[in-house]
């Protein structure tokens, strides 16, 4: 099995990356919330990995960290429905840390506003799942303390935004943004702020 891949990124999408390792080009399928996370064409880059091997083809998933690999091994595993497609999709709108949230929550609204998933999905999501949730992520090695902590302040810096308006898909992808910027030790305070700025 192919867990990683490092190598020079050539080009990227929203939802490809194409990773030149020892001349070969590797197109990788990506989700929004990686592909906001690579660097320029040109630079090294290492990308989590899983393959999916079907009859007719072989596709390669990468991911930014290995708990978001691992997220969406448990959904396309566990829930019925939900295969590679669907499951790329929930993790190009939404942030693991908002996924995790939503799903131990029984955020059955905020999951189904993913486009292709319905209500009935996110039901299946939340029942499959939310015993699951948290287990995959915690598991990975090397996992910190310090990153531990960083989920919550995600989460409470996009609730904050939610509360003044702003749509839970928007406000994610705005606290996301400013973590890129201020780095993992950012507080929710400067999270925030930087959303808002």
């Amino acid at each position: 099995m192919i867990t990683s891949i490092q190598g020079l990124l050539v080009s990227a999408t929203p939802l490809h990356a194409v990773i030149e390792l020892n001349g070969f080009g590797y197109e990788v399928n990506i989700p929004v919330t990686t592909a906001e996370k690579l660097p320029a064409p040109g630079v090294q880059v290492k990308l989590h990995t899983l393959v999916i091997y079907r009859e007719d083809a072989q596709t390669l998933y990468g991911f930014a960290t290995a708990a978001d690999r691992d997220f969406f091994r448990l959904m396309i595993d566990h829930v019925s429905g939900v295969g590679p497609k669907s499951a790329l999709s929930i993790m190009s709108r939404l942030s693991l840390p908002l996924l995790e949230g939503a799903i131990r929550a029984g955020d059955i609204g905020t999951l189904a506003k993913t486009p292709g998933i319905g209500k009935k999905t996110a039901e299946r999501l939340v029942i499959e799942l939310k015993t699951k949730v948290g287990l995959a992520t915690t598991a990975v090695a090397g996992h910190s303390p310090a990153a531990a902590s960083e989920p919550s302040s995600h989460r409470d810096a996009v609730a904050a935004l939610v509360a003044l308006g702003f749509k839970t898909q928007d406000a994610d992808q705005a606290v996301r943004r400013a973590a890129l910027n201020l780095g993992p030790s950012a507080t929710t305070e400067q999270l925030i702020k930087k959303s808002l700025g």
